[in-house]
């Protein structure tokens, strides 16, 4: 008798316990649907992740859950980040969701125009890598080689898009997608067009993130960039105000006469040619009009403080433009004397 009490008490206890381990393990911790971001950080250990789950309320029992991952093999396979789990998914749901990494991915867009530094800020701000990790990357020569580019630093090669990232990724991952997206963007028949009229691909990059930072237009695009080759043809500077500005630090925001005159490499009013590299990551209308300049023979342009620009192709013409629209504050973009 004793022997048969004990036989149906242990196939209570089993029952009870495979009855509470279906309830762990084969059910969701709730019928409705209830969401919680869960942030995995690196290194945790799958007990410290099966306590969270429990806290947040996704599973019902850290030990069923541990005890799954030890069957599935899955207890080193965690991957760290964020997670938006939710309390009607099972618990071999949630371990297949950890395991293979499907964390939340946060869209940044970087605009057109931008200089590194701003796109390390942002970066910063959107969680996903620090500024300064970013500065240090940028500025890496090395680091720079590695990723297949002829130039010292990844100016003007951190191609404006959309991007989705982890929070946290690896400052390295995410300089590697931008300048993917740049190498995509920057076409045999860019690289073409940019070999017939002798451009090496750090030219073509510096001239491009003028031209975006002169103008917002797309129209007007090839127009500046004509002005630029027309005014290189004649060893005439650049005179472009963006690349002064590049050269000071921390600008104030307004230009002055004694920062046209100030000597710095970016200079184009005082040095002739190109600057030594990019001021600004360019998109892909301005990499493009680097190359397809229009067959104009302008020489100069000022803005019209419309957001388009007055072009001409004699002084004379250009200093009448200048009389007309700087009395409504317009910046001058080419100089008032001769050359």
């Amino acid at each position: 008798m004793k022997e048969a009490l004990a036989l149906m008490g242990a196939l209570v206890l089993f029952g009870t316990v495979a009855a509470y381990g279906y309830r762990a393990l084969g059910m969701p911790s709730q019928a409705t649907e209830v969401h919680h971001v869960v942030e995995i950080s690196e290194g945790a250990s799958f007990k410290e992740v099966a306590n969270l789950l429990a806290q947040k309320g996704l599973i019902v029992s850290p030990f069923w859950f541990r005890l799954l991952g030890k069957v599935q093999d899955a207890e080193r396979k965690i991957q760290p980040g964020e997670y938006d789990l939710h309390t009607a998914m099972r618990p071999a749901e949630i371990l297949n969701a950890l395991v293979k990494g499907k964390v939340i991915q946060h869209s940044v867009l970087i605009p057109e125009g931008l200089t590194a530094q701003q796109i390390g800020m942002l970066l910063e701000e959107a969680g996903i890598a620090k500024e300064e990790d970013i500065a240090r990357l940028v500025s890496d020569p090395a680091f720079t080689k590695s990723l297949g580019l002829e130039a010292q630093t990844l100016e003007g090669y951190l191609f404006p898009e959309t991007y989705h990232f982890r929070r946290r990724t690896k400052p390295e991952d995410v300089m590697r997608a931008m300048v993917h997206r740049f190498k995509e963007a920057y076409t045999p028949e860019l690289q073409a067009r940019a070999t017939a009229l002798g451009m090496a691909e750090r030219h073509v990059v510096t001239l491009a993130s003028i031209i975006e930072k002169e103008t917002g237009r797309d129209d007007e695009r090839p127009l500046i960039s004509a002005v630029f080759h027309n005014r290189l043809k004649k060893r005439l500077p650049l005179q472009s105000d963006p690349t002064v500005i590049y050269g000071i630090r921390n600008f104030s925001g307004n230009l002055t006469r004694k920062d046209l005159g100030r000597r710095t490499p970016f200079n184009t009013y005082t040095s002739r040619g190109l600057p030594p590299g990019p001021i600004a990551n360019p998109g892909l209308p301005s990499l493009q009009a680097a190359v397809n300049p229009a067959p104009v023979k302008y020489l100069y342009f000022v803005s019209k403080n419309d957001g388009s620009h007055q072009f001409s192709v004699t002084l004379e013409e250009h200093n009448r433009a200048v009389k007309r629209y700087q009395k409504r504050g317009a910046r001058r973009t080419a100089p008032r004397k001769a050359a």
